[in-house]
């Protein structure tokens, strides 16, 4: 096979600040040990995160300038719209100003205390916006995700017959909705197969529960879906998103990630007096129901954006170099969630740093050395993302301590990458002089943000 090239060229570069090892040691002394508090100029290569950090095309640029601004029934909003309801089929779409504004509103109105949520994994701010409310989210991940060493097509599916057990455990009054996210950011970016969300919306309708797709990769999973699942091999990706999409109730997503722009995200339903309810908290809190907090040229650009994100020779071209990363580390002897998912790579640092307990945070000490050694910017998620503590104030770990490696959309190039890998080598090969981390400061919900650490 050929060498897989990025399919796009390049039009406009960002120039990157390098700055030396001791001058990273003393940035990262001032951010408090906290990766999110470092300017980002101060960095070399950012995989904090995939999310608003894409290249935008041409294309979606040109739409910028042709955004309609008015107030309510902008021509910009309609062509939103009838781009999110080429791929979802759903009925209301409801722009907000980012996934978690539509996360807000929808578990504002259907939470509260005394209900559950369930999902395969939820990510933070889900996690979050469900137990502001004062219900529970529940993680229900099938056996093999929860193994970093196994290699499995879909270790991002819901375990089906916990699902069932749950709902008769806690009852179906008091679980609004189940949500499966695609691809499973927590569980290392792994997808979920079509026959888990088949079976998984039996589950619902059986019970009469809504059923949501937390969708903010759902291009990248029908990708996978194409590449691994029997009888999908020759059908186009935008078909196997319309097959995803029309088992669910209804969807919230992110357009930062596979709508390839900078800001922007829907909540899309059926049901007529949910979305009333839904459209009345968003005036309240985003905008009128034709803008959602956006502008119009940003609804121009998600509406370009998700045209370009179903392109297969973009989806080969984001999947195999994502993959091209992992595979290039794990030669190195580099612990990491296996298969390589598709927005990131997630080290496995449990096995990258045997000897650092839970509690003295082995992930947010990776994370720290990465940026010490190359500048390279990464998040940890582990037991600082998702730790909780008991009565007496002990930590409660994470399933899993991992290090996210997220690749921003259409940005970095193969040397880019390369670099990336030499520099998680180098740490890795200098592993066993690292230590642990302790928070000295944190903040009551999503302490990841803002904590501060202290080397031990």
């Amino acid at each position: 096979m050929k060498t897989i090239i990025e399919p796009f060229k390049i039009k406009s570069v960002e120039p990157i600040k390098f700055t030396t090892k001791e001058e990273r040691k003393k940035i990262l002394a001032k951010a408090g040990y906290n990766p999110f508090m470092i300017h980002a100029d101060d960095v070399l290569i950012d995989l904090l995160t995939d999310s608003g950090t894409s290249a935008m095309s041409s294309d979606q640029w040109a739409g910028i300038m042709r955004g309609d601004e008015s107030y309510a029934g902008a021509k910009s909003f309609y062509k939103f719209e009838a781009a999110v309801k080429k791929i979802t089929g759903d009925k209301f779409i409801i722009p907000t100003h980012q996934g978690r504004a539509a996360e807000k509103i929808i578990f504002s109105i259907l939470g509260g205390t005394g209900k559950y949520f369930a999902s395969n994994t939820f990510f933070d701010t889900t996690r979050a916006n469900i137990e502001f409310t004062g219900a529970e989210a529940v993680d229900l991940l099938v056996e093999v995700g929860k193994h970093p060493e196994k290699r499995a097509p879909f270790k991002g599916n819901m375990d089906v017959k916990a699902l069932e057990a749950f709902i008769k455990k806690v009852g179906k009054e008091n679980i609004p909705m189940v949500v499966l996210t695609v691809t499973n950011n927590s569980g290392g970016g792994q997808p979920v197969s079509m026959q888990n969300i088949r079976d998984v919306k039996n589950v619902c309708k059986k019970y009469g529960i809504l059923l949501f797709l937390d969708a903010c990769r759902f291009a990248e999973n029908a990708y996978f879906i194409k590449l691994r699942e029997k009888g999908f091999e020759k059908k186009p990706v935008l078909e196997i998103c319309q097959e995803m999409f029309s088992y669910a109730d209804g969807s919230t997503m992110s357009a930062k990630k596979d709508a390839l722009v900078n800001i922007g995200g829907w909540l899309s339903l059926n049901d007529d007096e949910l979305a009333l309810k839904c459209r009345n908290l968003l005036i309240v809190t985003e905008g009128f129901p034709t803008y959602g907090g956006l502008a119009g040229r940003d609804l121009e650009a998600i509406a370009q954006g998700l045209e370009e994100v179903v392109d297969e020779h973009y989806l080969e071209y984001r999947i195999r170099s994502t993959e091209y990363l992992g595979k290039k580390i794990m030669a190195a002897g580099v612990p990491i969630i296996e298969p390589p998912g598709g927005h990131a790579i997630y080290i496995d640092a449990k096995r990258f740093l045997p000897g650092i307990p839970p509690n003295e945070y082995p992930g947010q000490a990776i994370v720290c050395e990465l940026y010490i050694q190359g500048g390279v910017r990464t998040v940890e998620i582990g037991s600082v993302m998702f730790g909780k503590y008991d009565r007496d104030g002990k930590l409660i770990p994470a399933m899993m301590e991992l290090v996210r490696l997220a690749i921003p959309r259409r940005v970095y190039t193969q040397s880019h990458v390369d670099y990336i890998a030499e520099v998680v080598i180098e740490t890795f090969n200098n592993r066993k002089k690292m230590k642990g981390y302790k928070i000295i400061y944190e903040a009551p919900m999503l302490r990841h943000f803002t904590a501060k650490f202290k080397p031990l």
